[in-house]
Parts: C-alpha cells; sequence; structure tokens
C-alpha cells in the first residue's frame, strides 16, 4: 500500500478518485467503481458528496 493517497488522472474514469484509491490499495480500479456505485444506491447523495470532496481535497497525481 503506497503511503499517501492521491488521484490517479491517468486512469481516471471521471476524476480519478476510484482510480487513486485502487493504485493506493494495490486493487483493480473495477473493484473500486462497482463497490462506489453498490455503496451509492445504498446511501445516495453522501456517497456522491463524500465522491466530489474527495475530487476536490485530494492531491492529484
Amino acid at each position: 500500500m503506497n503511503s499517501r493517497y492521491a488521484l490517479d488522472k491517468s486512469n481516471a474514469t471521471w476524476l480519478g478518485v476510484c482510480a487513486g484509491f485502487a493504485k493506493w490499495v494495490d486493487v483493480d480500479p473495477l473493484l473500486v467503481r462497482v463497490t462506489l456505485v453498490l455503496i451509492t444506491l445504498l446511501l445516495g447523495p453522501m456517497a456522491i458528496l463524500a465522491y466530489l470532496l474527495t475530487a476536490l481535497l485530494a492531491a492529484p497525481r
């Protein structure tokens, strides 16, 4: 696991949050994206807000 989280714009689908998290924990980005969709279906706007806040606050790679 990398010591610091950062957005991954090179593998980004939209803002690079999921790709950055996948690189940080060393898993497939598709797994992170599917998990985010499932969490969004359960939590709704809170998950979307967390995604956008992460995109704004995280350092780009």
